[in-house]
């Protein structure tokens, strides 16, 4: 008898459930208040068991894609998807892989589940395709790698179905906001306080009503479970398929404090926004086990914006204003003129954003702990490692001196000289195999811990200046478009400590978000620094921070007058930077009708801001006899190189220069 034929689900036929709001999403950083040693050790056996799973398949993956590439002759003969489809190179055939290893190893069901195993195989599934297929530039990332384990700090969960009711698998946000808060401020007297040790919630027990009527008459009941909870929030995960611990319930602390009552209120009070969460553990020395577990909120809808700053960005869209943005190595320079370009309208307006003294100790405090931890950690790894390093030229010279007065040899605990090495320069032993101290480990916690303090505070300034520019610019604004990234290799210092690429980028989410736009320019067309208002051509290298034109006498500051010139690029396609085109017509204009209005603006600041020192700018920047920036190896005697023209897609390639006109240029 033959076995019957296997069914598939057909095609659905509801209508596919979309994004409302196109898409938008934002997220909101939950802290979880585990205090429970039992939790903590689940929870760091979860964050074992996923990185177990992602290993694995980062392994599977490399594997393919080597075997991938070794199969040329195969790819041109069949096709290259063809030798995909052979190698099991996909995304389902990766998540399969993660299935497998799940059901291999039968430890790793007591914690991991296969929705996590298949969330963790997409992961990896990313890094695969942008390894395999090149993006919008033509460029491919590199060979898939394995990370390290402390490195994996992020488990993704599954989101929630908004056709479905109640279903929502891995990680779940349970409880209200109205329940979190009437039971911990005294049924709301206080604001959002919450005490130091958050209780950990219960699951509901008994019977609740299913709306349903049974055959006999009476309501239908059925068992009460975490749908039917309204406490406190937290974050309910059910454990693997083989865990016999019950639901690990993890307590949820609300931010506090003052104005967060607003912003928590728009995340969490409504649950039919929730969407997504994912749970990431961040360094912490001092908490126990030397991580910290927050739960991130993803919801359907736009981040919160307190009402000043929508205000603000109400008043920039109002503004009727074009400008210009150059980003340098030092400084943000921004010029905007009225859109009608009459002085009656408005005057130009400049702005300058540098480092101010306040800054710049800081920076210098920071940067002073960071080397003394770095020696500490030196230090430490050298003192439990003594047979991997030699005595340094102090040291040999103190045992010969004893051997040579017949001195008992001194034990030296912290060698100073070179790692042992092979002939070619490579560690006999690699540093991932050299024993660490729990003191190494929690200055190396602490670490990172700094550093990921001083990222968020470079994201927070960039964020703080992004809005002052537009609030003063307009949200129509113009830059052009650089790779910063090649510029690490001569100011990596002053570049860590300026971030002008954060800067573009944040200024670039607030254009979109007050109704504006920041567009691209090619460099190549344009050849902002290298030319003047009236439309010559004025040749300066990169030491040369002053601007002078002989053919109409314009004196200014270099960047300024690029982010001018920057405000009259016209492009064909805004969403490509190669067909930017220089109006000099316009911007000859523009120096004609504000002419003195115009010189102050590129000769200072003419706009108050909060990164800018008093007297900045004051006058034109006399011309420098040094390098123009710090260089990351120090100062050096030969001057500072031109500026380079690199052939790249996403600046422009080699061509025609639209926006040099030979009756204006002089070549």
């Amino acid at each position: 008898m033959s076995s019957p034929q296997r069914k598939f689900r057909g095609k659905n036929k509801a209508p596919k459930w979309t994004k409302p709001d196109e898409g938008t999403v934002s997220v909101m950083v939950l802290p979880l208040a585990v205090t429970d040693p039992a939790d903590l050790a689940r929870l760091e056996k979860l964050f074992g068991a996923m990185w177990s799973i992602k290993r694995a398949v980062q392994r599977d993956a490399r594997a393919k894609v080597d075997a991938y590439w070794a199969a040329k002759h195969e790819r041109d003969r069949d096709g290259a998807k063809a030798v995909r489809q052979r190698l099991d190179l996909s995304r389902e055939a990766l998540e399969r892989c993660a299935y497998k290893h799940l059901e291999d190893a039968g430890h790793l069901k007591h914690h991991a589940t296969k929705a996590l195993a298949m969330h963790i195989a997409d992961e990896a599934w990313n890094g695969v395709s942008r390894h395999l297929f090149a993006d919008s530039t033509g460029k491919r990332h590199g060979r898939p790698r394995v990370g390290r384990r402390h490195d994996f700090t992020r488990i993704p969960g599954r989101a929630r179905s908004h056709t479905t009711e109640n279903k929502w698998e891995t990680f779940r946000l349970v409880g209200t906001l109205h329940g979190h808060v009437m039971p911990f401020t005294d049924g709301g007297q206080h604001t959002l306080m919450q005490p130091h040790r958050m209780p950990k919630p219960q699951m509901p027990t008994g019977k609740v009503a299913t709306g349903k009527v049974a055959a006999s008459g009476k309501p239908s009941m059925r068992k009460a479970n975490w749908w039917d909870y309204t406490g406190p929030l937290a974050v309910v995960f059910t454990g693997g398929p083989d865990s016999k611990r019950g639901d690990l319930v993890l307590p949820v602390r609300i931010p506090q404090g003052p104005g967060q009552e607003e912003r928590v209120r728009h995340f969490l009070a409504d649950p039919r926004r929730w969407h997504k969460v994912d749970l990431v553990r961040r360094r912490k020395a001092s908490a126990p086990g030397g991580w910290v577990y927050e739960a991130h909120l993803l919801i359907l809808g736009s981040g919160y914006a307190s009402p000043a700053i929508r205000q603000m960005r109400q008043q920039a869209a109002t503004l009727e204003r074009i400008g210009g943005v150059d980003g340098n190595v030092s400084n943000l320079s921004i010029v905007s003129f009225p859109a009608s370009l009459d002085p009656a309208d408005s005057t130009p307006a400049s702005s300058e954003i540098v480092l101010t003294e306040e800054e710049k100790a800081r920076l210098e405090k920071e940067a002073k702990k960071k080397r003394g931890r770095a020696r500490a950690l030196e230090r430490s790894r050298r003192a439990t490692n003594t047979a991997q390093y030699g005595m340094s030229k102090r040291q040999r010279e103190r045992a010969e001196r004893r051997a040579a007065n017949g001195l008992k040899a001194k034990t030296v605990t912290v060698p100073g000289g070179a790692r042992d090495a092979r002939s070619d320069g490579v560690p006999k032993q690699a540093y991932r195999r050299d024993r660490l101290s729990a003191n190494y480990r929690k200055m190396r916690a602490r670490q990172a811990e700094a550093a990921a303090s001083a990222a968020e505070y470079r994201r927070h300034r960039a964020r703080a200046v992004a809005r002052d520019i537009i609030a003063t610019h307009g949200p129509h604004l113009t830059v052009e478009d650089c790779d910063i990234r090649t510029w690490y290799r001569l100011w990596g210092k002053r570049l860590s400590q300026t971030t002008p690429g954060m800067l573009i980028s944040a200024l670039e989410i607030e254009c979109k978000a007050a109704g504006g736009r920041l567009v691209r320019a090619s460099t190549w067309s344009t050849a902002l620094s290298q030319h003047c208002l009236c439309g010559e051509r004025v040749h300066k290298t990169l030491r040369d921070r002053e601007h002078k034109c002989i053919a109409c006498g314009l004196v200014g500051k270099r960047d300024l007058v690029s982010a001018a010139l920057a405000a009259f690029v016209n492009l064909t396609d805004p969403d490509d930077p190669k067909t930017a085109a220089l109006d000099s017509t316009r911007s000859r204009h523009a120096q004609i009708i504000f002419d003195q209005g115009l010189e102050e603006a590129l000769g200072e600041s003419t706009t108050p801001c909060q990164n800018t020192p008093r007297g900045a700018g004051r006058v034109a920047v006399p011309r420098q006899h040094g390098a123009s920036a710090h260089r990351t190896a120090g100062r050096r005697d030969r001057a500072t190189p031109d500026e380079p023209r690199l052939v790249r897609d996403h600046a422009g390639k080699p061509g025609p220069r639209p926006a040099c006109s030979p009756q204006l240029t002089l070549w």
